[in-house]
C-alpha cells in the first residue's frame, strides 16, 4: 500500500509536466562554479544566496540574500513548514519568478551546509518552481576557483505569485506514523549519523533520543566524498536501490532530526540518482518524538542520564 495518491487525471497530468520541465533545467540539480560563471550573463538566473549575514563579506555578483531561515519554521520545530501564504510573501519579496532559473548557493564549509540548500531546494520545487539548480561545493568552491566577488547591495524588484504547495514530496506525521505500524509500505529513511540513530545523541527540541520504528539508518555523509563539501554527482538509482534493498517505485521516506540532513539524502536520491517516490519528512524527529508516538532505539533513562554527561 503507497501513500495516499488518488490523484486526478488532471493532477498527474501536471505532476508529469513538472518533470518534464525539471528535465529542462538550464544547469540540472547541481551547477559547478564554472558553469554558473560562464552563463551568469546569457541565461541571467536568480542566485540566491542562503548563507545569512555572511552574505555582505562578498557574494557573487546580482545575487540575491535568502537567509535559510526563511525557510525554516520556529525554534521549538526548525523543520515545520511556514505558512503557504508566508511563503509567497517571502517568494515575492526575493523577485522569484517561476519562468527563470533559481540558483541556490550554500555556505560549503562543511557537507552539513548542503542539507540547507537541499532543503531550500525542496521548498522551491513543492512551491511549483521547475528550473532550479544547487551549486556543488557552495559558495566556498566560487571562492577556491577564483571566480569574482562582489560587495555591493542588490535591489529587489518585488514579484507577484500565485503558489500552490505540492505534497507530492511530503510525508506528514500522519502517513510517518502509519508507515512505523505496517499500514503504509515504506521505507523510512533516517539520514542522521549513528549516534542519533542508536539513540546516543537527540536534538535540543526533540522530546528523547531514538529513531522511527522499523527504520534504516543511511547517514547523509555517504553522498560525500571524503573532505569533500561537494555532493558526489556519481550516484545512480541502481546502485542506490541495491544498497537500500528496494525495488524500482519503492515509496522511500527520508527523515532526521528537523528535516535538514534529510533533505540531503532525499536531493541525492530523487534528484540526483532520479528516483522516483522519495518523499521528505520535514518535521523529522523533532516533531514526531514530541508527537508522543512510539519511537526505536530510545535508551532507558539512566543510559540516556549517561549519554548527556558523556556529550553525547
Amino acid at each position: 500500500m503507497n501513500f495516499p495518491s488518488a490523484l486526478s487525471a488532471a493532477a498527474l497530468g501536471l505532476i508529469g509536466s513538472i518533470a518534464t520541465a525539471a528535465t529542462a533545467a538550464t544547469f540540472g540539480p547541481l551547477v559547478t562554479p564554472a558553469e554558473l560563471s560562464g552563463r551568469l550573463d546569457d541565461v541571467e538566473p536568480i542566485v540566491l544566496d542562503i548563507r545569512g549575514d555572511a552574505y555582505v563579506e562578498g557574494h557573487i555578483a546580482g545575487a540575491v540574500p535568502a537567509p535559510y531561515g526563511l525557510f525554516r519554521g520556529p525554534a521549538d520545530n526548525p523543520g515545520q513548514l511556514p505558512d503557504v501564504a508566508a511563503l509567497e510573501e517571502r517568494y515575492e519579496a526575493l523577485g522569484l519568478e517561476m519562468e527563470r532559473p533559481v540558483v541556490i548557493v550554500p555556505d560549503g564549509k562543511s557537507d552539513t551546509d548542503f542539507g540547507a540548500a537541499a532543503r531550500v531546494y525542496w521548498t522551491l520545487k513543492s512551491s511549483g518552481f521547475t528550473d532550479l539548480s544547487i551549486l556543488n561545493g557552495g559558495f566556498e568552491a566560487w571562492r577556491a576557483a577564483n571566480l569574482a566577488v562582489d560587495t555591493a547591495a542588490v535591489t529587489v524588484e518585488p514579484t507577484a505569485l500565485d503558489i500552490t504547495f505540492s505534497d507530492a514530496w511530503t510525508a506528514d506525521t500522519e502517513q510517518v506514523a502509519a508507515a512505523t505500524r505496517g499500514e503504509i509500505d515504506a521505507l523510512l529513511l533516517d539520514a542522521r549519523p549513528e549516534d542519533f540513530y542508536r539513540g546516543r545523541s537527540s536534538h535540543p527540541a526533540a522530546a528523547k533520543p531514538g529513531t522511527l520504528p522499523g527504520a534504516e539508518n543511511h547517514a547523509y555523509t555517504a553522498f560525500f566524498r571524503a573532505g569533500s563539501t561537494a555532493i558526489d554527482e556519481s550516484t545512480d538509482a541502481s546502485s542506490l536501490m541495491e544498497t537500500l534493498g528496494i525495488e524500482e517505485g519503492a515509496e522511500v521516506v527520508s527523515f532526521c532530526n528537523t528535516g535538514h540532513w534529510a533533505a540531503t539524502n532525499w536531493f541525492a536520491l530523487s534528484e540526483v540518482a532520479g528516483l522516483d517516490n522519495v518523499k521528505l519528512y520535514p518535521g523529522s524527529m523533532v516533531e514526531y518524538s514530541n508527537a508522543g508516538l512510539e519511537m526505536a532505539n530510545t535508551p532507558g533513562l539512566v543510559e540516556n542520564f549517561l549519554n548527556k554527561i558523556r556529550g553525547k
